[in-house]
């Protein structure tokens, strides 16, 4: 029985692959590499010392999909495939809702097809909206601010309707934070393509000095510093997550949503000063106007979690910092560019 993997090639779905090989799983993965490339599965490869089976194929290619599940015998999928740029989805909804949301179904109704009911879902703590209330617990209030976050809370809901449906569906939602870091070896990573979204590829790009400077979006929020402060997690926890959770769903049919983060607040300086600690490279900084939507503070309770799934993130902020440094030195131009 093999575990297969939307997405497996990407930051999150490559490190998550990792831990499934290294536990001992058969793992299949499906990427249309819109957002990664093939040189993951050689890093992969390294690591492991195993040869994946990996099919180059868009989700919404039903007859495509369906020869994954034909030739394969498969016991659960872990979807991390999906679009995930917040300012894109806002310039291209249509192309969103249709690729996040469209493919999402035809890989349900593949999976009904071959009785494969077990699912770990990739969502996100987006579906929390726009609240201050923290910290935010699973069954905080939920919304969106943006047609990406729009889409993974209508994929939930699709999922909980789906196991109202049928009882033998069993589903993990995991909603994370932000996921930072590296495998400790530096073969694999983040690697954003243009000028990172993410603070922390940002503050290392500057320090490789591929960016001249880290914008600070307001420094007159109400926290220490006055910057926002947001909840990191360690990509290799977050993988760890993910295994717990597949743990959940293969023998204990329910549908449930767990977030995955540290359960505290880092503030955007913060950051930059622990980065600079780190690495012993000063990171230039300047202060800008605050971004529209951005709130002050959002971080995660993970208690659900750590009770349900014996899940808790246990690298520190320098950890992160640490490795994220370690991989952007070893691939200064990311894949395929060094």
């Amino acid at each position: 029985m093999a575990i297969l993997v939307t997405g497996g090639a990407g930051y999150i779905g490559s490190h998550t692959v990792v831990q499934l090989i290294d536990s001992g799983f058969d793992v299949i993965i499906i990427d249309n590499f819109i957002n990664s490339t093939p040189e993951v599965l050689n890093r992969i490869h390294t690591i492991t010392s195993k040869k994946i089976k990996c099919y180059n194929i868009d989700l919404l290619e039903k007859d495509k999909l369906k020869k994954v599940f034909s030739e394969n015998n498969i016991e659960a999928v872990i979807h991390f495939a999906g679009l995930k740029a917040v300012g894109e989805s806002v310039k291209r909804p249509l192309y969103y809702y249709h690729n996040n949301i469209t493919s999402t179904l035809v890989l349900c109704e593949m999976m009904k097809e071959y009785n494969v009911k077990k699912l770990v879902f990739s969502s996100s703590a987006t579906v929390y909206g726009s609240t201050e209330n923290v910290p935010l617990k699973e069954n905080s209030p939920l919304g969106a601010t943006n047609p990406y976050g729009w889409t993974k809370l209508m994929l939930e809901q699709i999922f909980s309707d789906l196991h109202t449906s049928d009882s033998e569906w069993s589903i993990a939602l995991l909603r994370y934070f932000n996921p930072v870091g590296a495998h400790e070896s530096g073969l694999i990573g983040e690697d954003p393509s243009g000028v990172p979204n993410n603070l922390t590829p940002y503050i290392t790009q500057v320090a490789v000095g591929k960016l001249s400077k880290v914008h600070v979006f307001g420094n007159d929020y109400d926290t220490e510093d006055g910057t926002g402060v947001r909840d990191y997690i360690h990509v290799a926890d977050l993988a760890n997550g993910h295994l717990k959770a597949l743990d959940k769903v293969l023998t204990n049919p329910g549908i449930n949503a767990y977030n995955l983060g540290a359960g505290k607040g880092y503030s955007v300086l913060a950051i930059i000063k622990t980065f600079e600690k780190v690495s012993g490279i000063n990171i230039p900084y300047e202060i800008t106007g605050r971004r529209p939507g951005d709130i002050a503070v959002s971080y995660a309770d993970p208690t659900k979690a750590r009770q349900e799934l014996g899940w808790v993130a246990e690298r520190t902020l320098e950890d992160m910092l640490r490795d994220s440094w370690n991989w952007q030195v070893k691939n200064k131009n990311g894949y395929n560019k060094s």
